[in-house]
């Protein structure tokens, strides 16, 4: 066996022994002080099975262990991380990226042309960096937009948890929670995703995630422009503190003129307009879902015109809907009678209070005498007195009353204090009762639940509160 330690020098000079793996930031973990334990020459690499220095650590508090499993000349090869095989840049499998950058590389299969090809790519990448790809990945610069949609910004230490407790799925695991392992009810065996090989994933053929990743990309949204082509600005969000005006136009200024550069910090979003509507229209194809500035992935929409906000209903972003009423809470209140409308303290006109008969009582609403020319004043009236006080008319049949004191014939004027100021040197009379002794107007009232006049000599309810009968008390001329 060409591996064995029992070979020739020359090939125990191949061996791998490294100092630190190369690693993604997601099977690292988001611990910063870590050990690791080190083996070298410690298991041979499943790829080019040559006897490689095996790390071994945790990522982090309730992870599985994880360890190498391909020797650093393989993951140089395809610069991928030595655990799980995915792409260093933009954390994606073998496959997608090959597929997107047009990559060809195609590894001998033969266990003695696997081992030629590798000495010589080992003895060509000692020539580089530790850290820079060799073969075909290192010398392909072009950048993909597939890549750019697909790229992971952010580790995803979900994956670093660990496997499923085979013995809970039993029913027969009596750790409880000291058990290390997930107690969770594992995935469908017919998953595609439930089968995966290490080798598959390196070569990149028949990778089940690469083929879901695939699909993904065919069925993300495309950004329509708007048919308005006055519209030249483009919504950025998700810009974060540490991006700004500079390094916006810094990008931008790539797609044609900018006139301005609007960074609202507060919402973490800003505006780039441009001069020309085919500036923006090229900005918004080659950025969408693809930008990433700062390690964080930027959303871009286009612009609204300042003209329609107010007429398709404010200021709504694409995520905003209207929220259907929460019950039980009161509606708005009913627009009060037309009969009111004109009214100020919304009072009954005088046919709504006729016409309704839950109106116990009201007064009659006497229309003011008609005001008399500017000229001679009303007969029986003293200039510059108020016009004389309506007399109330008793029904036909009943008795006279007294006559009307000389104070409301018109020959003592009285003033009102509020209204007129008295001559000088003349002394404002106390103003005379509304109605004389002896008298009483006739108001109707409901008697019965008929409508009647009350007759003279008794007293006038003026409101249904002032009713006798109806505040609990007894009546005139009762004896309980």
């Amino acid at each position: 066996m060409a591996t064995s330690k029992s070979t020739s020098t020359y090939n125990r000079q191949n061996w791998e022994d490294a100092e630190f793996p190369i690693l993604c930031q997601t099977c690292l973990g988001d611990n910063p002080y870590i050990r690791m334990t080190k083996d070298k020459y410690g298991k041979e690499c499943k790829i080019c099975s040559r006897p490689f220095t095996v790390f071994r650590w945790c990522p982090g508090a309730r992870m599985r262990f994880k360890k190498t499993e391909v020797c650093q000349t393989c993951s140089r090869l395809k610069n991928v991380c030595q655990t799980c095989l995915l792409d260093l840049e933009y954390g994606l499998p073998i496959q997608v990226r090959d597929a997107a950058l047009r990559v060809k590389d195609d590894l001998p299969r033969s266990e003695v042309n696997k081992e030629y090809y590798i000495q010589n790519m080992d003895r060509e990448g000692g020539k580089l960096d530790v850290t820079s790809p060799t073969g075909a990945v290192g010398k392909s610069q072009a950048a993909s937009d597939l890549l750019m949609k697909l790229a992971r910004t952010s580790p995803y230490y979900k994956r670093n948890r660990p496997h499923i407790c085979s013995f809970w799925v039993k029913g027969e695991c009596k750790r409880g929670e000291e058990c290390p392992y997930r107690h969770e009810k594992p995935t469908d065996p017919d998953d595609p995703l439930a089968d995966q090989n290490i080798k598959d994933r390196y070569y990149g053929t028949n990778d089940p995630v690469a083929d879901k990743l695939m699909r993904r990309a065919d069925s993300m949204p495309k950004l329509e422009p708007p048919e308005d082509r006055s519209i030249t600005t483009l919504y950025i969000g998700n810009l974060g503190e540490k991006l700004g005006e500079k390094e916006l136009r810094d990008h931008f200024y790539q797609y044609g003129e900018i006139r301005a550069i609007t960074v609202v910090s507060r919402q973490q979003c800003a505006f780039v307009q441009f001069t020309q509507r085919q500036s923006a229209e090229q900005a918004a194809e080659r950025t969408f879902n693809k930008l990433i500035l700062g390690g964080r992935r930027l959303t871009i929409k286009w612009g609204r015109s300042q003209g329609r906000q107010g007429v398709e209903g404010g200021d709504l972003g694409d995520d905003d809907e209207m929220l259907e009423p929460v019950p039980g809470l009161p509606g708005t209140l009913p627009p009060p009678p037309t009969d009111m409308r004109n009214n100020f303290f919304n009072l009954a006109t005088p046919s709504a209070a006729a016409s309704s008969e839950a109106s116990l009582m009201q007064p009659m609403m006497i229309p003011p005498p008609p005001m008399a020319p500017m000229g001679r004043p009303p007969p029986g009236l003293v200039p510059g007195g108020p016009p004389p006080l309506m007399q109330a008319q008793a029904p036909p049949g009943a008795a006279p009353g007294p006559p009307a004191p000389p104070s409301l014939r018109g020959t003592t004027p009285f003033y009102f204090p509020q209204i007129m100021r008295p001559p000088p040197g003349v002394r404002p009379p106390h103003p005379p009762p509304m109605f004389p002794p002896g008298t009483a107007p006739m108001f109707p009232r409901s008697v019965g639940g008929a409508a009647g006049l009350v007759p003279p000599g008794t007293n006038a309810i003026h409101y249904p509160s002032q009713d006798p009968s109806r505040m609990g008390t007894a009546q005139l001329g009762s004896k309980d």
